[in-house]
């Protein structure tokens, strides 16, 4: 009896020096990375099935681009029409271009002469009253018009020797980089349409099916990203000025007999529920402050969703 006493009163005594356990309670979670669509298309390809672990460019969701590669083609030919017209400006005119100007340029002259040799007999025949003078007029527009052609012909001829404008140059240029451009965003649509994995985890959810037509902006791939989850547990508010960024906490995982040592990466500057200068100094003692504790490699297996308790800074 006496011992049966003792026993008690020791057991008591315990727990008296050890005094109550603080946890931060919460869950274990992982990165969520939604992959959304960017077309309104039918899903053709499910390459990789539901919690399945992936990696960086694996391909998790294929939507249809039969028309996304029709407007890329039609792209790549508005840029090879804008090379060529550049290289053509830039070439200048063929030898054949300036022979055809330059057999203009004789014709017009030898036209001129004619009509100035025209013009002088008539003028002569004016003089002598054999013709009259509306045919002396008829000859000196026609000598008029001749020379005119000519110098057409001249101007035609420098425009091909001189070669390209230094403005079309620039103009021929800057539709080559329009048109180039235009293609690097059609090519760029046409690669969403093949939706691959951002980041390292497992394949969550797929919210669509095979056949299905998808609506612009919904998550066609959701996945949980992260070789190890972390603990996202809420802290209470006496415990918040002990925390910080890398400080390294106990996380009790559910299942698990030891406990795991994660590091802070992230603490809310703000509680997480009723602001603190709406409360009195007891009140405030039951605010929480969203914490998130990451936990090393070694508990990579360890899945989402499962009860955690870590324990708050000693001393306080």
């Amino acid at each position: 009896m006496a011992r049966g006493l003792l026993a008690v009163i020791a057991l008591m005594l315990v727990g008296c020096t050890q005094g109550p356990q603080h946890l931060a309670l919460g869950t274990l979670e992982r990165d969520r990375v939604a992959h959304t669509a960017t077309a309104n298309e039918v899903v053709v390809a499910l390459p990789v099935a539901q919690g399945a672990p992936v990696t960086i460019g694996d391909v998790l969701v294929r939507l249809d681009d039969r028309q996304q590669r029709s407007v890329v083609a039609k792209a790549e030919a508005n840029v090879l029409r804008a090379q060529a017209n550049l290289e053509k400006l830039r070439n200048g005119a063929r030898e054949e271009e300036v022979a055809a100007a330059q057999a203009k340029v004789a014709g017009a002259r030898a036209t001129l002469i004619d009509a100035q040799q025209t013009y002088q007999r008539n003028r002569d025949l004016v003089a002598a009253k054999m013709i009259s003078q509306a045919e002396l007029d008829r000859a000196l527009a026609n000598r008029d018009a001749a020379d005119a052609n000519l110098v057409s012909a001249q101007e035609q001829l420098r425009e091909l020797t001189n070669g390209t404008r230094e403005e079309d140059l620039r103009m021929a240029e800057a539709e080559l980089a329009a048109s180039e451009a235009s293609l690097a965003s059609e090519q760029k649509h046409l690669a969403d349409l093949t939706i691959t994995a951002t980041r390292n985890g497992v394949l969550d959810n797929l919210p669509w099916n095979l056949g299905e037509r998808v609506t612009v902006g919904s998550p066609v791939a959701v996945v949980l990203a992260g070789a190890a989850p972390y603990a996202r547990v809420y802290v209470p508010e006496p415990y918040r000025v002990h925390i910080t960024t890398g400080t390294t906490l106990t996380v009790n995982v559910d299942g698990l007999v030891d406990p795991i040592k994660g590091e802070v990466r992230w603490i809310s500057q703000e509680p997480a529920f009723t602001p603190y200068y709406a409360l009195n100094q007891e009140e405030r003692s039951r605010l929480m402050y969203l914490a998130e504790v990451q936990l090393p490699d070694t508990a990579s297996g360890l899945p989402s969703g499962v009860p955690v308790q870590v324990d708050m800074p000693a001393g306080e």
